[in-house]
């Protein structure tokens, strides 16, 4: 079974804070998902990834 994860458009707000950098490879495939993602929300690409990365790390199932 596949989830979903559900993302809204943004209204403008700025000067969130406590973020750290961090740097990530990634294939050109994803980055062109990513941003017509980031044009249909309205939202950066950065915050598309903190979005998907925080639903993310809540569905992930470890098998042994």
């Amino acid at each position: 079974m596949r989830e979903e994860i559900i993302i809204t458009k943004k209204v403008a707000k700025k000067g969130d804070d406590g973020y750290k950098i961090v740097s990530a490879r990634m294939k050109d495939e994803l980055i062109a998902c990513l941003d017509d993602l980031s044009v249909q929300t309205n939202r950066s690409r950065n915050e598309l990834i903190n979005l998907l990365l925080e639903n993310a790390v809540k569905i992930v199932k470890i098998k042994d």
